[in-house]
């Protein structure tokens, strides 16, 4: 099956090195999985290169088992190391032309965008599968995160854009109904699936959330 053609954006989760490790990453992943995530990111800045390849073989390995889309973050060359079905990367990273120019159009690529300014240059493009948009709430995950967009900016992004937008940033199952609300093709999680609990059950209450 080809993922890019199938790929459901809905519930799209991310895996966090401060929770996650080797020896908890599988069973984590395989929850979250069996909770309704649709498709899986493997994200971690502060690793080797060595130990974030044989995480992410982990990570591929129960993607495949479950024929769920399995993203890198920001490592290309992580990617199609370990055979991943896309890759998401930054304002700062490589171009997104680039990328697709070495991977072909059947590989995923995904971007982060921040403004409508972005997501204006990401449609003119026309490169990107999809666009994460956030943070939409204030976030820990990342150590110098971008200005909190807020809900009006996402609703704003979705209208605007022409690629699938994915609303991502402090999103829980407390504050995700006016995310919905604004009609995303999908929403991004990191701690509300895996910071505390079981991931199952966490990953379960948000899918809940989408489908009411």
């Amino acid at each position: 099956m080809n993922k890019k053609n199938s790929i459901d954006l809905s519930l799209y989760v991310i895996t966090d090195e401060r929770f996650l490790d080797s020896s908890n990453i599988c069973e984590a992943v395989e929850k979250a999985i069996l909770g309704g995530a649709t498709v899986v990111q493997y994200r971690a800045k502060k690793k080797t290169t060595k130990e974030m390849y044989q995480e992410a073989l982990l990570v591929r390995e129960i993607t495949r088992r479950y024929n769920i889309p399995f993203i890198v973050n920001d490592r290309l060359d992580l990617a199609l190391a370990v055979k991943a079905d896309g890759v998401h990367v930054g304002q700062e990273d490589l171009p997104v032309e680039v990328i697709r120019k070495l991977v072909g159009e059947e590989f995923i690529v995904g971007l982060s965008t921040h403004n409508i300014n972005q997501v204006r240059e990401a449609n003119k493009k026309g490169i990107t599968d999809y666009l994460g948009f956030g943070p939409i709430f204030p976030t820990t995950t990342k150590e110098n995160p971008d200005p909190v967009t807020g809900i009006e900016a996402l609703c704003s992004a979705v209208k605007e854009s022409k690629i699938p937008i994915v609303a991502i940033g402090g999103i829980s199952k407390e504050n995700i109904e006016p995310v919905i609300s604004c009609r995303p093709a999908g929403v991004a999680v990191v701690r509300a699936a895996f910071e505390n609990g079981n991931p199952y059950l966490n990953v379960k209450a948000l899918k809940e959330k989408l489908n009411v």
